[in-house]
């Protein structure tokens, strides 16, 4: 009788459905939408892999776990303390990776809950007196509702050896991003949002100068193809005192391809920065900051400098991201680029 019970105890264990990790749907079935069945991963009759009633049955939640009533993963367990004080991140676009370069102004459409730690290796040319500058810092993004965040994007400690930057602190920058638009199943999505920089940083730093800087963004991204997704942000960045700082208007571009079978995404990344109008105050040299510094340099009205990288991140599950990413203008304009290491490391909620 006592093995006949444990028999049967064997049979239940082995009969039980086994959970879906989402975040690798979308390399197994070549897309959230071209016809994967989560009845070929459980037991459970259904469509497409993001079909409401299949994931519902899957995740053990209700029809409507946020991503629009889609399900898809949407509802884990937040029932831990930080569900006291913490909305949880959009969970219905895991497959995405964040992008790395233009880190202060290139924004993830997602509605996100994170802390991301920032390293910087900045080499400036010699043209700009050469040396290096290092940059640590830590960006915080917390989700308020389904779709409003706030988004806390610069500060940090740099460290030069470049004769006119000193160490010291960085400017720090705050706002909100509220998603306009998602569709899990076609895995699109499209953001607004803004900043304002705040001049607390070092004078000795080149930072800290002017009357703060508005970032008034639009930041979207789709997935396409079997493994690859594409993110793209372009916005204006609008100083207060324009004698001060310099006006900018920036586009940033994001590829990815995540190699099937593997937590590993292999990404490539452009940003253009066009200078709309000049400030007043620097006239040493016709050069520019890029997404660093802000100069307010006297002539550079017009100018243009585009930027390329190639970078590999590793993602182990849907809450953390390990990226490295190394970058250098594309155009025979430099400003104060000559090349630069980018390292970020993500944990999300």
């Amino acid at each position: 009788m006592t093995g006949d019970l444990r028999a049967a105890e064997y049979l239940l264990i082995d009969d039980a459905p086994q959970p879906v990790d989402v975040s690798r749907v979308s390399y197994q079935y070549g897309s959230l939408s071209d016809g994967g069945h989560c009845s070929d991963l459980v037991d459970c009759e259904c469509g497409s892999a993001i079909e409401e009633g299949c994931c519902a049955a899957v995740y053990d939640c209700g029809p409507t776990c946020g991503c629009e009533g889609s399900g898809c993963g949407c509802c884990g367990d937040h029932d831990g303390w930080l569900s006291r004080f913490l909305v949880p991140g959009d969970q219905c676009f895991t497959d995405f990776i964040s992008p790395m370069t233009n880190p202060v102004f290139f924004e993830d459409p997602r509605t996100l809950t994170e802390a991301r730690f920032i390293y910087l290796h900045h080499q400036v040319p010699n043209g700009a007196l050469g040396g290096n500058v290092n940059v640590i810092a830590l960006q915080l993004r917390a989700a308020l509702t389904e779709n409003l965040s706030i988004i806390a994007t610069k500060d940090g400690f740099l460290t030069s050896t470049n004769p006119l930057i000193d160490d010291g602190w960085a400017d720090v920058s705050a706002g909100l991003k509220y998603n306009l638009y998602k569709d899990p199943s076609r895995q699109r999505l499209l953001s607004a949002g803004f900043t304002f920089e705040m001049p607390v940083g070092s004078t000795r730093s080149l930072q800290g100068n002017g009357d703060g800087m508005f970032d008034l963004f639009l930041t979207g991204g789709t997935q396409f193809g079997r493994n690859n997704h594409w993110v793209s942000a372009s916005g204006f960045l609008l100083p207060t005192d324009k004698s001060a700082e310099s006006s900018i208007w920036f586009w940033s571009n994001h590829v990815d391809h995540r190699i099937a079978g593997t937590n590993f995404y292999l990404l490539g990344e452009t940003n253009w920065y066009h200078y709309m109008s000049s400030g007043k105050a620097f006239n040493t040299a016709p050069i520019e900051g890029g997404d660093l510094f802000n100069f307010g340099t006297v002539g550079v009205a017009g100018n243009d400098i585009v930027t390329g990288a190639l970078g590999v991140k590793y993602k182990p599950h849907s809450k953390m991201e390990l990226g490295f990413a190394w970058e250098t203008p594309l155009t025979e304009r430099r400003d104060v680029l000559q090349n630069r290491l980018t390292v970020d490391c993500i944990f999300r909620y």
